[in-house]
């Protein structure tokens, strides 16, 4: 009898296609020009399948063109298409219809002053059940904070490369260089705070030449900005006599935040020199020159810089470098998107990751921050308290 073959039953594997997250980045509003992401780093997000969109005109204040977004596989559309994105990455104030337009359930990433400016822009992030993070509040496994890191490192180096040009400026300034002059006595710079914006400030008045005069009364960390500068730095803790001779004497004064924090009395700043350039790098917490009238860099001009005797303090000077923020930003946020991404859903994400619990401001309609609690008049909920029961 002939051989026949006996069709047998095959079996196949059943795929189910993944959505895609998507990423939404609005445009900047207001002062703050800071966009997250270059072109660069939204192309690599959405080669790892994310779906990035961007609103229209969104980066141009980082001089990047719609269509460098698009050639890299971003997609433009308007502002409340990008605000109904799985995420949403803001680094400015929203508004209230901007936060009613957030996806239920969906997660903000932000920062901590950004979010913390009108009650009733949490409400509504509460009532939508949006998860807000705050990209500077979050800590890595080593302790560190990298966004807020890198914000610093910018303020610093951006306070200095300011101040140099402001000095330099004939017409508003006084029309001289920081140092680096054979013969001629170098400018002198005074920083009150031994942190990473301050030793980025140091490390770049240094490398002007300048003479620098470091203030903390933290010891530790004192010592370590020394070590870490080398002896070119001069430094101190805060005692009164010795600070107010080098502010007496000082062309710049860049204020970083210290613990307690410190603030410059009127009658100190009265005996400073004329066209001293002053900075206070704290983002107005607690202003370390309140008797100053403070200007934002993100929208100064050279008239700010009077030489008439009107004294000015310059805040947020990252504001006036956005495109270096971006790149930054966007080192950090790629790998951090990757890992949200890879945990399969943003409770699932809290849950694994400490670092993002601890900069978590609302959580599945709950405030999960004290600052947030207390700016709504309610009780704060430990998020790890949600995330057990939930």
């Amino acid at each position: 009898m002939a051989y026949s073959p006996t069709p047998l039953e095959e079996l196949l594997t059943a795929t189910v296609a993944r959505r895609k997250v998507s990423i939404g980045l609005p445009k900047p509003q207001g002062a703050d020009k800071r966009f997250p992401l270059t072109p660069e780093a939204a192309g690599m997000l959405a080669e790892r399948g994310f779906a990035v969109k961007i609103e229209a005109g969104g980066a141009d204040s980082i001089h990047y063109g719609d269509f460098k977004y698009q050639e890299l596989g971003a997609s433009i559309v308007d502002r409340a298409e990008a605000l109904r994105c799985d995420i949403v990455i803001c680094l400015t104030p929203l508004a209230l219809p901007d936060a009613r337009a957030l996806k239920r359930g969906s997660m903000l990433l932000t920062l901590f002053d950004s979010a913390l400016l009108e009650a009733r822009v949490l409400a509504q992030l509460l009532a939508s059940h949006v998860i807000t993070i705050a990209l500077d509040l979050i800590i890595d496994d080593r302790g560190h904070m990298p966004i807020a890191d890198i914000l610093s490192e910018i303020s610093g180096r951006a306070s200095v490369a300011i101040a140099s040009s402001l000095l330099a400026d004939a017409v508003h300034g006084k029309g001289i260089l920081l140092g680096g002059i054979a013969g001629i006595v170098p400018c002198e710079v005074t920083i009150i705070g031994s942190g990473i914006d301050a030793r980025a400030a140091a490390r770049s008045a240094l490398g002007l030449g300048a003479t620098v005069r470091m203030f903390d009364n933290d010891t530790y960390r004192l010592r370590a900005a020394l070590f870490d500068l080398g002896p070119g730095v001069a430094g101190s803790v805060l005692h009164p006599r010795v600070l107010l001779n080098a502010l007496r004497s000082a062309d710049v004064v860049v204020a970083t935040p210290v613990k307690p924090a410190f603030v410059i009395s009127s009658d100190v700043v009265g005996e400073m020199k004329r066209g001293v350039i002053t900075f206070d790098l704290g983002n107005g917490r607690q202003p370390a020159f309140p008797s100053l009238r403070q200007v934002d860099l993100g929208q100064a001009s050279a008239s700010d810089n009077t030489m008439d005797g009107q004294r000015v303090c310059y805040v947020r000077p990252g504001n006036a470098v956005p495109r270096t923020a971006a790149m930054g930003l966007s080192n950090t946020l790629l790998t951090m998107l990757s890992e949200i991404f890879s945990c399969d859903g943003f409770s699932n994400a809290l849950m694994l990751n400490s670092g993002l619990q601890g900069a978590a401001l609302t959580f599945l309609g709950k405030p999960t921050n004290p600052a947030v609690a207390k700016a709504l008049g309610v009780r704060q909920v430990d998020i790890k308290l949600i995330l057990q029961f939930s």
